[in-house]
């Protein structure tokens, strides 16, 4: 793999150098100085001079949804919450201890669902980049995005990204995001690699249109199973100032999320001149994965055992396609039907008997699912109107349907409006799972999950606030049977009562002179007649920050402090072995202040960062964790920088 890359990063290297393009096709390049330290956007020559700097604008960052978005060089306050492993504002996740470990979910809102059953083992899936988070790019000269920042310990995180137009309507892009942190705490290193290709391709009349991505991931955990005794890291005192003094209930154990993907979509407009046209679609999606731990040593803690060491592995094959007509106007809208097929095997190498030598666990979880389904958009002034209904048609009940409106009257007000009504397969790992541990083989055959969601968003001048209301029926989660957290006996439950949850979320950012703040709240409230969904009340994060102009404005820079807050609850706890979080109702967590301090610059298309997190974290109490037995980080400084070249 590692030659693969070294090789693919050379010819594309090679590429850029030989054909360097102009938006017309033409060769030219970027001058090496920007016009405006904090502005991406060049004025271009109109006669097509090859020394003149392209407009940002050209620099296309699209999904396949058609939402199109530009490279953004700036240095804005969104910089430094993206600036992080998942390259992503995180806002409502709580990180673990290590870099790339997993991540506690405080908004219940960040928890999408579909029809289609998923894998399972979420808690790992976290740094996976899904085939919605590919993109896909236009533009008009080489771009390169280069990401590093230190880590906890012995290690570093980096993000090495390189796209070309060879020519004005064919695109490629290679990326590699790879990381190795140590950590703190004894048996806690991770490790994990993202590659990725992608290609966007479209013929000079624009009646075909194709983008294509390749995926290779790995995701490396060494599982410690948190600390055993509590006030060991709250008296935090010597030798226990030193965290890898602090025992752990694991020492060998370590788990893998492993998989690759090949995925296509295209289409084709069957008129070329007309511009009310019939358009064939077809999109394909192959991925396998799998998902092992191990253990060389088993532990009481997760009950009996069959063998003397741990090895089980998931294994999961996905084959997917779709084919759909679509008919555009220009004056009515657009209209889609569809039909796909989605094939899946989730399987193990063995069975598991009963002492009558009865198979109460097989091996396998095999399906072939067929839905037919419509998409209808329509943009009229303001407003713009998207459809989105599908139901299965072979043997399994399930369905969706997604309707949003937005209007917008100018750039300081819009109103957006979504509902989803959704009928879908459990998670295979709640159906199916077997394991070397006795209590973890099972095999169910759960309900269908029921949900019903309403939100409403308003971006203002005055208020950003979005507001959600979800009725979940037959909701499916993960429970400690023992209700003791150094004993495990998690299995997959289903609750036959109806879950009422509700959110809102606002934001507003107040801006004085050089100075602002940056304001986020969350508020939750959820109606159950049990403690099966559990969420902090408020979740907040308010950054005070100045930006300014040094060195004769040659750099920009900018510094703050952030705080960020949630209040006590009942969070879940993570469980290494299934790779995925559970409920518990015996220890709280949350209360305790987070402070960070940060200094940011940017020098022409270079953003450099630096931050001491955490930096309370010695004089407010060592009481802060991330899942009851999981402690969050301590305070660390750590500095990187993202480059952008365009050449």
């Amino acid at each position: 793999m590692r030659f693969l890359i070294f090789t693919c990063f050379l010819f594309l290297s090679f590429i850029s150098n030989a054909q360097i393009r102009s938006v017309d096709g033409s060769i030219g390049k970027l001058p090496n100085n920007s016009s405006d330290p904090n502005d991406t956007i060049a004025k271009f020559n109109k006669n097509r001079d090859v020394t003149a700097k392209a407009p940002i604008d050209l620099y296309k960052i699209y999904t396949l949804q058609k939402d199109t978005t530009y490279v953004d060089t700036s240095l804005t306050i969104q910089s430094e919450y993206k600036y992080n492993l998942l390259r992503k504002d995180i806002f409502g996740l709580m990180p673990f201890s290590n870099e790339g470990h997993t991540y506690n979910t405080l908004d219940f809102g960040l928890n999408p669902k579909t029809a289609f059953p998923n894998f399972g083992f979420r808690a790992k899936h976290f740094n996976y980049l899904e085939v919605d988070e590919i993109k896909y790019y236009s533009v008009p000269t080489p771009l390169t995005d280069l990401y590093f920042k230190t880590v906890m310990e012995q290690g570093q995180t980096l993000d090495a990204f390189l796209t070309v137009n060879t020519k004005p309507n064919l695109n490629f892009s290679i990326a590699y995001r790879g990381l190795r942190s140590l950590g703190k705490y004894v048996n806690n290193l991770t490790s994990s690699g993202n590659f990725r290709f992608t290609s966007s391709y479209f013929t000079k009349d624009k009646r075909y249109f194709l983008n294509a991505h390749f995926t290779g991931q790995d995701i490396s955990n060494q599982e410690n199973g948190g600390i055993v005794n509590l006030s060991e890291f709250e008296s935090s005192e010597d030798p226990f100032d030193e965290r890898d003094r602090i025992k752990v209930y694991f020492t060998n154990a370590t788990s893998l999320l492993k998989g690759n993907r090949f995925f296509l979509d295209h289409s084709f407009k069957l008129n070329k001149e007309n511009p009310n046209s019939l358009v064939f679609i077809h999109q394909f999606n192959q991925e396998y994965k799998f998902f092992e731990f191990t253990q060389d040593t088993p532990s009481d803690r997760f009950g009996d055992r069959f063998t003397n060491k741990i090895n089980n592995k998931t294994r999961y094959n996905h084959f997917y396609n779709k084919l759909g007509v679509a008919y555009k106007t220009k004056s009515y809208g657009d209209l889609e039907f569809f039909i796909d097929d989605n094939k899946y095997n989730y399987y193990y190498d063995r069975v598991v008997y009963d002492s009558a030598g009865d198979i109460v666990v097989p091996n396998s979880i095999s399906d072939r699912i067929n839905n037919l389904g419509g998409n209808y958009s329509y943009l009229i002034n303001k407003v713009n109107v998207r459809l989105h209904v599908s139901q299965s048609i072979s043997n399994q009940s399930i369905s969706n349907i997604e309707a949003s409106g937005n209007y917008k009257i100018n750039d300081d007000y819009k109103f957006e409006f979504k509902y989803q009504k959704l009928n879908s397969l459990p998670n295979l790992n709640y159906n199916l799972y077997q394991s070397g541990y006795v209590d973890y083989n099972w095999s169910n055959n759960f309900k269908n999950e029921k949900l019903n969601q309403f939100q409403f968003s308003a971006l203002t001048k005055w208020l950003n606030i979005n507001a959600t209301y979800k009725v979940l029926d037959d909701y499916l989660y993960f429970d400690n049977l023992t209700n003791d957290i150094t004993q495990l006996t998690v299995k997959p439950q289903q609750y036959d009562k109806t879950i009422n949850y509700f959110s809102v979320k606002a934001n507003k950012e107040i801006k004085f002179w050089k100075f602002a703040l940056d304001n986020t709240v969350l508020y939750q409230q959820v109606e159950q007649s049990d403690e099966v969904l559990n969420v902090p009340k408020i979740v907040t994060r308010n950054t005070l920050y100045f930006t300014g102009h040094v060195f004769k404005k040659a750099m920009l820079l900018q510094t703050g402090v952030t705080f960020q807050y949630f209040t006590e609850y009942y969070a879940n706890d993570y469980n290494p072995l299934l790779g995925e979080f559970y409920v518990q109702n015996e220890s709280k967590i949350g209360g305790f202040p987070m402070f960070d301090f940060f200094v940011n610059a940017r020098v022409r298309q270079t953003r450099i960062f630096l931050k001491a997190e955490h930096f309370n974290s010695a004089w407010t109490g060592y009481d802060f964790y991330s899942a009851p037995n999981y402690p969050y980080r301590d305070f660390m400084i750590r500095f990187g920088l993202v480059w952008n070249f365009f050449k």
